[in-house]
């Protein structure tokens, strides 16, 4: 297939819509149509919050003594008793970002590496712990909210400097200064100043929407939540304020919309990804949760019932022990709602947020950690409780879950209405309680060398079977696959005499055929691996747990591997041509990676593949 068509059928299925929006905003930027580069704002000033007698303490969660800084879900060495950061400064290089009007600063500037360095920071986490600190009394921690935002002010005017580059780092911006007004009861009659921040942001949002709109994806939740918020809680303090009511109807016309077409009916959602399923699905718990804190008029029972489906689908992708999930998708080290003291990757806060807001029901009925959103936001906890954890199919995202006991599989194939982030054709990831034994490699950087850049979402850094050494979709650009794919000859999940079982397969741009069946008992797990059409090569991967995985020779040629208290057996219909242990990667925290243990079997012709893993 040539380069040509292979770009046109990808615009295809991107959208004519989506392609105009995007066209036109990047057009309307250079040629100055888009009103973006015409907004002013007034600088915002301190006070931005005020002191408070009304504060009573939740929780003795939080230590007096400061609250350290995190990037992407790590500590990033800096306290907030110390001074505020470099607003500008990366927090990944140490690179430092220009202060121009934003739209100057192309999306890729030399020496600065992944620009999400800058905007950390930026992101205001912070201000959530220390609005903690201050509503339980802490007088320092409001001194530091308000010497810190007049610094990010002074530092970031209106509209300068790279934090102004993206509608949704402003709108998570918006988002957290709501959510702290909100813990310091100051939404009714908030400072002058936070008004005035406010009203700056939402101007630099409104006008972008549709380019947001456009990808399909987060930044359009994000950004309609932020107009949804921020633009009623400005038409509360004033019912003249023409610019508020408008971004309040803009804000939910869209929060509306995205629901529909991006959350699918059985609650997979467009980035067929678990950490930004929880950056779409705190969204929407946000706007909630601001929505009855002003008693404006309910959400749609659609979207109600689609928040439903995507709160069971993320409460399914908890691992067995709760902790953790799959390392599913992409993953930029996001979380939104940074309200209980828990590790990033634990999704079960956001879980229980969204379940007791969205069903009236919790996910978790046992007090835990993951309760202290609802405590922190005054949310009464129902009596009534339901379990996410089951096995089923999602055929709309193109996921299977799969559980026995302290045991779970997730097989992954293609069902792409919205475009992939990864080429993770029929991964499979397993967990052994609180051991993830197959794993997958998460993200690690949007703007890194190579070859990071290309091993992270390539085929490579999944457990499937990689073809003659090529992703199995075409790389367009930076963050577009082409020839997406469609799953063929699907197995629905069912249940054997105790064995669970699915399957599907699919067809390459290249003509290769892979089908892979997945079964799962109380002590085995067993994928079949059916290929053919390729050229070369075929090499499966599994991505292994790090620690001890040691040879076992069973003299019937077959590999076997020993580790973790289980037992890895691979054979096949055809010859092996290479059985190795390798070095491979994983970033299971944004811009951090870590080696673990590879096995790569490779066989050059057509022929079955048979994995017995043993526990």
């Amino acid at each position: 297939m040539r380069p040509l068509p292979l770009k046109i059928e990808t615009a295809l299925r991107l959208g004519a819509a989506n392609i105009w929006r995007a066209l036109f905003y990047r057009l309307g930027l250079r040629l100055g149509w888009n009103p973006v580069k015409r907004i002013a704002a007034e600088q915002p000033t301190a006070p931005f919050f005020l002191a408070s007698s009304s504060c009573m303490p939740l929780d003795n969660a939080l230590a007096d003594d400061g609250v350290a800084l995190t990037a992407f879900g790590l500590p990033a060495g800096l306290d907030v008793t110390q001074g505020p950061p470099d607003w500008h400064k990366s927090v990944i290089t140490g690179g430092v970002a220009p202060t121009v009007p934003w739209w100057q600063i192309p999306d890729f500037v030399d020496g600065l590496g992944d620009i999400k360095g800058v905007w950390e920071a930026s992101r205001f986490d912070w201000l959530i712990a220390l609005a903690r600190l201050a509503e339980q009394g802490d007088s320092g921690a409001l001194d530091r909210i308000n010497t810190w935002l007049q610094d990010w002010c002074e530092q970031n005017p209106p509209y300068l400097g790279a934090n102004w580059k993206c509608g949704q780092e402003a709108s998570i911006r918006v988002m957290h200064l709501a959510m702290s007004a909100r813990l310091l009861g100051q939404v009714r009659a908030p400072a002058q100043g936070l008004i005035a921040l406010l009203r700056a942001h939402l101007k630099r949002i409104a006008p972008t929407i549709q380019y947001a709109i456009a990808q399909d994806n987060n930044h359009g939740t994000s950004e309609a939540a932020a107009l949804f918020i921020g633009g009623s809680w400005l038409a509360a303090l004033s019912e003249e304020d023409r610019d508020a009511h408008r971004w309040m109807r803009q804000g939910r016309k869209w929060l509306e919309n995205r629901a529909k077409r991006l959350i699918e009916e059985d609650g997979s959602f467009s980035q067929y990804s678990v950490n930004y399923h929880r950056v779409m699905l705190d969204t929407y718990s946000m706007a909630e949760v601001w929505r009855r804190a002003l008693d404006l008029p309910q959400f749609s029972p659609g979207l109600v019932r689609k928040l439903t489906a995507a709160t069971a689908w993320l409460g399914n992708m908890v691992s067995p022990d709760g902790a953790d999930t799959p390392n599913l998708g992409a993953n930029d080290g996001a979380l939104l709602l940074p309200l209980a003291d828990t590790d990033y990757r634990d999704v079960r806060p956001s879980v229980q947020l969204a379940s007791v807001l969205f069903t009236g029901k919790r996910a978790y009925s046992k007090p835990g950690s993951y309760d202290q959103p609802l405590h922190i936001l005054k949310l009464q906890l129902p009596s009534a409780s339901v379990s996410y954890s089951e096995s089923r199919e999602y055929d709309e995202g193109g996921y299977v879950v799969l559980r026995k006991q302290e045991t779970m599989a997730l097989f992954r194939y293609p069902r792409f209405g919205f475009r992939p982030g990864q080429s993770d054709l029929l991964h499979v990831d397993f967990w052994r309680g609180e051991l993830n034994v197959l794993r997958d490699a998460g993200s690690y950087s949007y703007n890194c060398d190579e070859p990071w850049q290309s091993y992270f979402p390539g085929s490579e850094a999944h457990n499937t079977v990689q073809f003659d050494g090529r992703d199995a979709m075409p790389r367009l650009s930076r963050f577009l696959f082409g020839a997406w794919p469609k799953a063929r000859a699907v197995v629905p999940l069912f249940d054997e005499q105790g064995q669970l079982r699915a399957g599907a397969g699919y067809r390459d741009w290249k003509g290769v055929d892979h089908h892979r069946s997945v079964s799962l008992t109380d002590n085995s797990l067993t994928i079949l691996d059916e290929i053919s059409g390729f050229e070369k090569a075929a090499v499966l991967r599994w991505r292994l747990a790090p620690g001890e995985w040691h040879w076992e020779s069973n003299g019937d040629g077959d590999v076997c591997l020993l580790g973790h208290g289980c037992r890895l057996r691979v054979k096949a219909s055809q010859t092996f041509v290479r059985c190795e242990l390798v070095e491979g990667w994983e970033s299971r925290y944004y811009s951090r990676k870590t080696p673990l243990p590879v096995l790569e079997v490779e066989v050059a012709d057509s022929g079955k593949l048979i994995t017995e893993l043993t526990f």
